[in-house]
């Protein structure tokens, strides 16, 4: 089972924003920020009384507008509405119940969804209990007063919140579990591959591009380990993604890989990379996930002596910032090489998870100094004082430099490339955190 969705909606400059940064900077423990996934919402993945959950925070909505800006936010918010497991309602307590918020109001019941009702600005706590009582003609239960600026009241929410999530699954802590998004465009075999996997036919496969409507969990187990499979919708071209249903998809196949620890990327061999399979496989890279390419349709391609190492070049020159992905050529119909998947996918996992020790990090790091001398800019020299690991999935390093602008790029690049070669890292993206610090701190 996925972790609980839950959106912010609400009507614009209510404070939806200040709400959803005080939740994910203070009182909740942060797992993972990423702002701007879709670039029309944002997602923040979040713990509560030990309950992991993804909160997303949506554009204001104006119910009833021919503001093209402010119809597409209210068309993100309706697709927000529709993955989240639970709603939380924002009104300005201020200004009382607003025409549009009882259009909302009527939307959100319409949805089916358990709405929690939240008034913010109720920066007079005293007076806000007087003030409520108007809210309780939305018709969508208790309101509860909150002050988002001086954090009053927000226990009470997150409490009324982790009531709806849907039961736990037991499988969600098991630390074994490794959980695999299938991503890639439309009619490239995603579904068969999974059907494949499974041995059953658990999700439906058609020629007709994009059947896959939603992220479907399949557990999965056998000597090689526990997974989930999480079969996405393909994801079109922007100018392509014209009904709402498809809007829905995309969003699904992002949040499949966000919570995702390895992502199988799928390729049409007879198709070859198009610049839709570099979007998709960009996103998983920006999201830290390990990545496997799997090139799919691999029986019906013609090939010759060769033909195999040519084709793993060009997907690495069309895909230059994957160049750490593993390559697997497949027939998701016939089942060729299917079960090598398993190694790897443990494999890329593992990597993606590595931690190394400060001591051996710095023995590497000395290293790479001693081959390649830093970079110097008039007469400046760049100086490395010290790394450590910050986080894993994926491995991030923070850099202690005498000045950032000296740390260019290519000795960047240069001292990722040393710590591949010394812990491997296939699979995995790579990040470093550069900071500055003065000599004598050092």
């Amino acid at each position: 089972m996925s972790k609980p969705v839950v959106a912010i909606i609400g009507r614009p400059n209510v404070g939806k924003s200040t709400f959803f940064n005080y939740l994910v900077g203070n009182r909740i423990s942060i797992v993972e920020d990423t702002p701007g996934v879709t670039r029309d919402r944002v997602y923040a993945e979040s713990n509560w009384r030990g309950r992991d959950f993804t909160l997303i925070d949506t554009g204001g909505i104006e119910p009833k507008t021919d503001d093209v800006i402010l119809s597409q936010m209210r068309e993100q918010a309706n697709i927000a509405i529709q993955i989240a497991d639970v709603i939380i309602f924002l009104t300005d307590i201020k200004q009382g119940i607003t025409a549009a918020d009882h259009d909302i109001a009527l939307m959100l019941k319409k949805s089916k969804k358990p709405v929690v009702l939240v008034c913010n600005k109720a920066d007079n706590y005293g007076k806000a209990q007087d003030d409520i009582y108007e809210f309780y003609n939305l018709g969508l239960g208790e309101p509860y007063a909150v002050s988002a600026t001086n954090a009053l009241g927000i226990g009470d929410v997150l409490d009324a919140i982790y009531e709806h999530f849907p039961e736990k699954d037991e499988r969600d802590n098991d630390n074994e579990l490794i959980k695999v998004a299938v991503i890639g465009k439309p009619n490239v075999g995603k579904s068969s591959l999974v059907n494949k996997i499974l041995g059953e036919n658990r999700a439906i496969v058609s020629d007709i591009a994009g059947t896959t409507r939603d992220a479907i969990d399949s557990y999965f187990e056998n000597e090689n380990g526990k997974y989930v499979f999480i079969d996405t919708a393909g994801v079109r071209k922007k100018s392509k993604v014209k009904e709402r249903i498809e809007k829905f998809s995309v969003m699904r196949t992002l949040l499949a890989i966000e919570r995702a620890d390895v992502c199988l990327m799928l390729i049409d061999a007879t198709e070859g990379i198009t610049d839709q399979d570099a979007k998709i496989a960009g996103e998983a890279h920006e999201a830290g996930k390990g990545v496997i390419i799997v090139v799919n349709k691999w029986d019906e391609y013609d090939k010759d002596t060769g033909t195999l190492e040519k084709y793993k070049k060009e997907v690495y020159a069309k895909l230059s910032y994957l160049s750490y992905a593993p390559i697997i050529f497949i027939s998701a119909k016939t089942g060729q090489r299917v079960q090598k998947l398993f190694p790897m996918i443990n494999e890329v996992a593992k990597q993606n998870a590595t931690r190394i020790s400060t001591s051996v990090l710095n023995q590497v790091i000395n290293e790479a100094i001693a081959i390649v001398q830093p970079p110097t800019d008039k007469g400046k020299k760049l100086k490395i004082f010290y790394g450590t690991q910050a986080s894993t999935k994926p491995p991030t390093f923070v850099i202690f430099v005498n000045s950032k602008s000296l740390f260019h790029f290519s000795y960047q690049r240069y001292i990722i490339n040393q710590f591949r070669k010394e812990f491997g890292l296939q699979g995995t993206p790579v990040r470093l955190i550069i900071r500055e610090k003065l000599e004598k701190d050092v």
